[in-house]
């Protein structure tokens, strides 16, 4: 019987192999470095912001409230937020070793002023550490977008929706500022993606859907409208993995019922650990809110305190402002504002991205479960929003790039090469748009609408000048205009003396008197109306600082 001998392994196969197990190492360590150097060039922008711009207006308010609450224990200054937002806030605060008077008697404004413009620190700094905690949080969510888009789309598309939030301008200009707009929303898209994870793990993610929820609320009531949306969804996630039965559903709702609780219980800490007695004594000022609206606060399973924040925020919507679209004036909310200020803001490939991926998700059948967790809470929270009687800027639909970049994930899993390819080309003009317009965030727009330079043409307010500009303004004064009589119209919470420009009042004179630069925030020149108007209707615009003032000679 012959024997059959085997014929030898080639020499050339060994290196295959270890070729292989190169470049599988190589890949496994290739994916976190990308990842990494995505969000090192987000935090890079956000710090370069931070450190840059002067408190916007918002953010002496939080910041001053949240020295006060750590300080005093005390919910009485800015009670229309929930806390949680401010104590993060004021954890960065908390190195700084900035107080306040225990006696103050003034608002909340007054307050901020006096924490970083009286109390004898350095507001550069105190308005850093204030920022800090938002930045750090904003790398995380940035996590949360890698990981939801992952689980959806694979890690291609993870990669892309990460490239997608972490260029956003909007989410970098909004994530380096010590405000709210980013954490609820991050907090929302956390909850969101525990509930899709819930369709395979329901007795852990469901809990952690419901924690997610609570981190919301307790930071914005903004975040109560998705409040039935997120507990529906895990409904859904828990009725999926039991089957699809009536059983499956009953432990749905009892795991919706259990967020819900825990949801409930985060918002109750967070007030807790402020003031364990809860001694809330609610201000004069709080409306007596009657109709479904009254009914909803009385009913809310929420501390005193948080239904009053919330009575407050009613008598802020029922409030008619003005509001700047496209170069009109107007008074009162448009329900189009939104959308159209999403438009000039957003850049072009991501707006490409986001529809490409809502249609994707909702045509594939195999990607369709995915809809509800990523399309639906975005369309109820931004519709909600477009109901809102303030339209001063996109910070109040930040859903639409945060929730939408998971979304436009999907479109890597076509299986039509041009789409992907396309696809790739649309998150390097997102990038590219982005890094242009560095470190001027604030202010951006995309190409269609001229950049940042001419955002002020079509919005104003925190679409491009919300007070942010004051140290810039102090470097270019000093610069090109030494010695010159200034003249200052501005808008936001900054103290400008204490920045070292000297300036006075144009309309406090006659308009005869006003010789020299006129400098005027460009939210004061979108509004100006009467002596203001006029002014500036008889002077030549001569310069620009952060494309969010004008600076004019008379």
């Amino acid at each position: 019987m012959t024997k059959t001998v085997s014929p030898p392994v080639p020499a050339a196969a060994e290196p295959e192999v270890g070729r292989s197990t190169v470049l599988g190492r190589h890949r496994r360590w290739l994916y976190p470095l990308v990842v990494a150097a995505i969000l090192g060039q987000m935090a890079v922008a956000m710090v370069t912001a931070a450190v840059q711009q002067t408190p916007t207006i918002d953010e002496p308010v939080y910041a001053g409230a949240a020295v006060w609450q750590t300080q005093e224990h005390d919910l009485r200054y800015n009670p229309e937020h929930p806390p949680l937002g401010k104590l993060l806030i004021g954890a960065g605060l908390a190195f700084s070793g900035a107080e306040v008077d225990p006696g103050f008697q003034g608002d909340q404004g007054a307050l901020g002023r006096h924490l970083l413009y009286e109390s004898g620190h350095d507001a550069w700094r105190l308005m850093f550490l204030a920022r800090l905690p938002v930045i750090v949080l904003t790398l995380l969510f940035g996590l949360v977008v890698l990981g939801f888009a992952r689980d959806v789309a694979g890690p291609a598309g993870g990669l892309a929706a990460l490239a997608l939030y972490a260029f956003s301008p909007d989410v970098i200009a909004h994530g380096s500022l010590a405000t709210l707009d980013v954490p609820v929303v991050g907090f929302l898209l956390t909850g969101a993606w525990m509930a899709w994870r819930a369709r395979q793990r329901p007795r852990l993610y469901a809990p952690l859907a419901g924690l997610a929820l609570g981190a919301g609320l307790a930071t914005k009531m903004s975040a109560l409208p998705a409040v039935p949306v997120l507990l529906l969804l895990v409904v859904l996630s828990v009725w999926a993995a039991g089957g699809r039965t009536w059983r499956a559903a009953a432990w749905g709702l009892g795991a919706a019922g259990g967020a819900a609780v825990i949801a409930v219980a985060v918002v109750w800490a967070s007030y807790l650990a402020v003031d364990p007695r809860l001694a809330w004594v609610p201000p004069p000022d709080v409306p007596a809110s009657g109709g479904l609206r009254g009914l909803a606060a009385d009913l809310l399973p929420f501390p005193e305190a948080y239904r009053d924040g919330l009575r407050i925020q009613f008598r802020f919507e029922d409030s008619r402002w003005s509001g700047f679209l496209f170069g009109e004036l107007y008074s009162g909310g448009r329900w189009y504002y939104l959308p159209a200020a999403l438009l000039v803001k957003s850049p072009l490939g991501a707006i490409a991205l986001w529809l490409a991926g809502a249609v994707t998700m909702l045509a594939a059948p195999r990607l369709r479960a995915a809809a509800p967790y990523v399309l639906v809470p975005a369309a109820v929270l931004l519709g909600v929003a477009m109901t809102g009687s303030r339209d001063f800027g996109t910070r109040y639909a930040l859903v639409v790039p945060i929730f939408l970049a998971v979304a436009a994930a999907v479109v890597l899993t076509v299986r039509w090469r041009w789409a992907r390819i396309g696809a790739v080309v649309l998150v390097l003009l997102v990038a590219a748009s982005s890094l242009r317009t560095f470190p001027y965030y604030l202010p951006y727009s995309n190409e269609a609408f001229g950049g940042a330079a001419r955002t002020h043409e079509n919005l104003h307010d925190s679409n491009v000048d919300w007070g942010q500009d004051l140290g810039r303004l102090t470097d270019r004064l000093r610069e090109r205009y030494a010695g010159e009589r200034v003249w200052l119209v501005y808008k936001g919470s900054g103290v400008p003396s204490w920045y070292g420009i000297e300036a006075s009042d144009p309309l406090a004179v006659p308009a005869g008197e006003v010789r020299g630069l006129l400098v005027v925030s460009n939210s004061s020149v979108a509004k100006a109306t009467g002596p203001l108007a006029e002014l500036i209707r008889t002077s030549e615009p001569i310069d620009s600082v952060g494309h969010s003032i004008t600076l004019y000679r008379r």
